[in-house]
């Protein structure tokens, strides 16, 4: 099914990453079994799954490493010390072992690569926007053959907070020279959305990414996409 942008008079987007343009939850899987398989007993005999990953992605690696360190700790109660100092540990073995693999078990969804091709044929400026570290983002876009597409690239460390704050998406458009009601916001998750409606840029997101493993449907937005090729604009 095909959505006719007319709907959307705007002058640029703004993409997020994970989840919009490339499924990464088997990098993120294999990052973080490595990661617990580095701390001392019992995180070493832990595992997460994409479910997992699903579910907790999002909001930065931080914050996905904190959930990870919360998850396999259930059966206690973590205090904010001890979550501290288990994350020190931890978030040098994540970045080692993520950047070792970035984009190795990642793969483009369908349709991304025709439906960005699109929008730079209707004449949209186009940035990349994600939670995700720049250092892992942009070897990521490179490795799978989107960097190109984009004028910018801003990752989750870019600005002084991450979506869902509106403050990156703010200053993103003030990069692309384009103001907010005229830029669209390409995602798949609340963050994504709720950041765009703080922004006061209108949102599209896609069906089939991760949105914390609720119902993207259910989530305040414009429109809604099966498949990033499917937006037509007339």
């Amino acid at each position: 099914m095909t959505l006719l942008c007319a709907q959307f008079d705007v002058d640029a987007a703004i993409v997020d990453l994970d989840g919009t343009m490339v499924d990464t939850l088997d990098d993120f899987v294999l990052a973080l079994n490595r990661m617990l398989a580095d701390l001392p007993p019992p995180h070493r005999n832990r595992q997460v799954d994409r479910a997992d990953v699903a579910r907790l992605v999002g909001k930065g690696s931080e914050h996905l490493l904190k959930s990870v360190l919360t998850l396999v700790n259930s059966e206690v109660q973590l205090g904010g010390d001890q979550l501290n100092q288990l994350y020190q540990q931890a978030w040098p073995s994540y970045q080692r072992h993520y950047l070792a693999i970035n984009g190795q078990h990642a793969v483009v969804y369908p349709g991304v690569v025709a439906g960005l091709r699109q929008l730079k044929a209707h004449g949209l400026k186009l940035a990349c926007l994600t939670n995700k570290p720049s250092a892992f983002a942009l070897p990521l876009l490179k490795v799978k053959g989107l960097a190109g597409f984009f004028d910018l690239t801003f990752g989750g460390d870019a600005f002084e907070r991450k979506k869902p704050d509106p403050l990156p998406l703010l200053k993103t458009c003030q990069a692309l020279d384009s103001t907010p009601r005229r830029t669209l916001v390409i995602g798949d998750s609340s963050n994504d959305a709720q950041a765009a409606r703080a922004a006061g840029c209108p949102v599209l997101l896609v069906s089939y990414g991760y949105n914390h493993g609720a119902p993207i449907r259910s989530v305040d937005a414009d429109a809604f996409v099966d498949s990033l090729d499917h937006l037509v604009f007339a």
